[in-house]
């Protein structure tokens, strides 16, 4: 019996492996065609994420908060921010309770351009999940919802 273990615990890590590849390559099919779709737009994925946590905040966060919930240095941040600035989407707002804040919020012009971006993530997807039915893709969504675990933020 002790030859079967070994042997279904091989099987199990080749699995686990091979699922780990396939969605490795998934993630990097999903990245190219989103990044496709946003090059008509002027934006990098990086921007786009700023400009999402910025729309999730209840009110306009600052530099340093958006660099904690991106995971990045606060130099990073105001790179990102610099270059939605430059291109209309963002604009720096001083921090009534503190003259060494910066706060950021997006223009109107980011707003739209961020549905856009909302737009793009979708034929993104759209495009990987083609071959599935209603019925398969219900079942991916309850797949990886396991898997991301209560402690993923959206």
């Amino acid at each position: 019996m002790g030859t079967d273990g070994a042997a279904a615990r091989t099987d199990a890590v080749e699995t686990s492996a091979d699922l780990a590849d396939q969605l490795l390559r998934l993630t990097r099919r999903m990245h190219r065609a989103h990044r496709h779709n946003l090059d008509p737009l002027g934006i990098t994925p990086a921007m786009s994420r700023v400009m999402s946590v910025v729309v999730r905040s209840e009110e306009p966060p600052r530099m340093v908060d958006l660099a904690q919930q991106l995971g990045v240095v606060p130099r990073a941040v105001t790179t990102l921010v610099d270059s939605l600035e430059d291109g209309g989407l963002a604009r720096r707002l001083p921090d009534p309770a503190s003259r060494r804040v910066v706060r950021v919020e997006l223009t109107d012009a980011g707003q739209a351009a961020l549905q856009a971006v909302r737009e793009a993530r979708r034929c993104a997807a759209e495009e990987l999940l083609a071959p599935l039915g209603p019925a398969q893709r219900a079942q991916l969504g309850a797949l990886l919802r396991a898997l991301e675990g209560p402690t993923e933020q959206g």
